[in-house]
Parts: C-alpha cells; sequence; structure tokens
C-alpha cells in the first residue's frame, strides 16, 4: 500500500491464498479515499506489492512480484489510473499456475520498492538476496547483496535521504517467521538520496 498526499491509498494484494497453497491467479489495486470508499482502479497484476508514487503526483510505480516486471500508471485528477506501462519487464511468464515455476522462471522478484531522486527504484529482489537499483527500461545500477538472508522490504532515509534501510529474514514461509524472530532491519549508505511518496 502506498498513500498519496491527498489521503488517497492504493492497495495491492495476493488474488489468492498463496500460504495455503493455491495456484496464482492475477488481482488488481484498489484505490480507498479518505471518506471510505473504495475502487478497482487496475486489474492484470501479478501480486502488486511494492508502491511508490512520483513527487509530481502523476504516477504510480508498482512490483508485481510473481510477474517479472515492475509496472507504471499514470494517475488521474479523480484518483484513478490509467493504462499499465512497463517500468521495466524481463519477460512475460504468462497464465503459469504454479507460483514456484514462476519464481524459477522470473529474473527478478520485486517486493519492497522505493523511489531516488534521479527516478529509478531500488526494490527488495527478494529471493535472489539482494536489493537492486534500477532505471527505467531495466538497467540495473547497483546491487546490495544481503546472502544468506532475502530481503522483503527496501526504503530511503536517514538525515540526507542517502540511507537505504532493508528488512530482511531467512526465508517467507510464515510458520517457520512465527516460530523464529530472526527477521532484522540492516542499512548501508548509497549515493543519490529519497523522492516520492514515501
Amino acid at each position: 500500500m502506498v498513500v498519496a498526499p491527498n489521503g488517497n491509498a492504493y492497495v495491492g494484494n495476493f488474488g489468492y491464498d498463496l500460504m495455503g497453497g493455491a495456484d496464482h491467479k492475477d488481482t488488481g489495486i484498489v484505490l480507498v479515499k479518505p471518506d471510505g470508499s473504495t475502487q478497482k482502479v487496475a486489474e492484470g497484476l501479478s501480486f502488486p506489492n511494492g508502491m511508490v508514487i512520483t513527487p509530481d503526483e502523476k504516477t504510480l510505480i508498482v512490483n508485481e512480484l510473481f510477474g517479472n516486471r515492475i509496472s507504471k500508471f499514470a494517475i488521474h485528477a479523480d484518483g484513478t489510473l490509467g493504462e499499465r506501462h512497463d517500468f521495466a519487464s524481463f519477460g512475460s511468464l504468462g497464465d503459469e499456475p504454479s507460483v514456484a515455476r514462476r519464481m524459477e522462471k522470473a529474473m527478478i522478484k520485486p517486493d519492497g520498492l522505493a523511489l531516488d531522486a534521479e527516478g529509478a527504484v531500488w526494490f527488495a529482489d527478494t529471493v535472489n538476496q539482494r536489493a537492486v537499483r534500477m532505471a527505467e527500461g531495466g538497467e540495473i545500477l547497483e546491487t546490495v547483496d544481503v546472502a544468506p538472508k532475502q530481503v522483503f522490504a527496501v526504503a530511503l532515509g536517514g538525515d540526507d535521504g542517502k540511507t537505504l534501510f532493508m528488512c530482511v529474514a531467512p526465508d517467507w514461509d510464515e510458520a517457520n517467521r512465527k516460530s523464529e524472530n530472526l527477521g532484522r532491519m540492516i542499512s548501508t549508505k548509497v549515493s543519490v538520496g529519497h523522492a516520492g511518496t514515501p
């Protein structure tokens, strides 16, 4: 979820019972307005997860964790979204129902997301055990290796906005993570500071 300065919240979801072993299904993004009203504003996404809004409040950038891509949408004045476009794509995974096979085929597994002042994104490339800084179009600019952990969320912050914070854990299995408290927050300095919301 990400919340715009005007209070509009854009909420992603799995779209199916991932932890229960259900087959993958595409899903959408729901707009929740400050008055509590809701509206589906995008469809056909493969687990829209990490999201950021550009500083001009005109574009929503969205990770598709099981889709091998990062997407972007124009934000209309009423909060609805335009058509989906690629921010970066590494090939369609089609209608493959197996999450495991989707993960095997995907080059990136983008979980949490942050935007920097040059318009590049940092994302948590979860099971690839790294944080990645990527330019629009898909060029990898920098990586931070977190092995043997997996990284699930990233944020740019600190006094100058140039600290990359990363949430890491051994894996994303719910049962494992409930039984052991092994999640950590780690950080490193980067050269370009934050931008956008948050």
